[in-house]
């Protein structure tokens, strides 16, 4: 049996959209990135984190875990989700006119085997006025998202070039994770 551990919805529904069977279990898993982790390792060690988490939880010899993170970079420096607006502004600021990274892990982790995939993508923003940042941010879209925002929403918009997997930055690459699914025959 296949786990998803992960609350995200956006996760649920790209599993579902390439037809894979699964039950979610929840987790919680600090994501905290200390000071000499590069942001590759951080996205898959708290990916790896949560699908071995998962497996602890669901107590089923045969099950297989899938956990999944995704994290927006500029400059070396990890963008998680905004405390609040002015957080989300901030974030969106930093983002305008500049190309970010957005790193998506996926592990898949078994009592007897365990597996990742990496995806990098390249995003570049257009450049954002504040009119722009303080009407996106009035939407409330970018709260729960890694940078701020959300390519699958009206986030769309601020995004003038994307350089990778679109499913990625939203959360989980599909192609990665269904070859990965494939190589470890789930």
């Amino acid at each position: 049996m296949l786990y998803l551990a992960s609350q995200s919805p956006r996760r649920r529904q790209l599993l579902e959209q390439i037809g894979v069977a699964f039950e979610v279990v929840h987790v919680d898993i600090p994501e905290q990135r200390s000071p000499e982790e590069s942001p590759r390792h951080y996205v898959s060690r708290v990916a790896r984190d949560k699908a071995q988490a998962g497996l602890a939880r669901v107590g089923d010899p045969g099950a297989v875990v899938l956990g999944s993170d995704t994290e927006v970079v500029l400059d070396d420096e990890v963008f998680g989700k905004p405390a609040d607006a002015a957080d989300a502004a901030a974030m969106l600021r930093r983002l305008s006119g500049r190309t970010h990274e957005v790193i998506s892990a996926v592990w898949l982790v078994g009592e007897r085997h365990e597996d990742s995939e990496l995806c990098v993508s390249r995003v570049r923003f257009a450049e954002l006025d504040e009119v722009t940042i303080a009407t996106y941010v009035a939407t409330a879209e970018p709260f729960g998202k890694a940078g701020a925002y959300a390519i699958q929403g009206r986030g769309a918009t601020l995004v003038e070039h994307l350089d990778g997997s679109y499913s990625g930055v939203m959360g989980l690459p599909v192609f990665e994770t269904a070859r990965l699914l494939a190589r470890f025959g789930a």
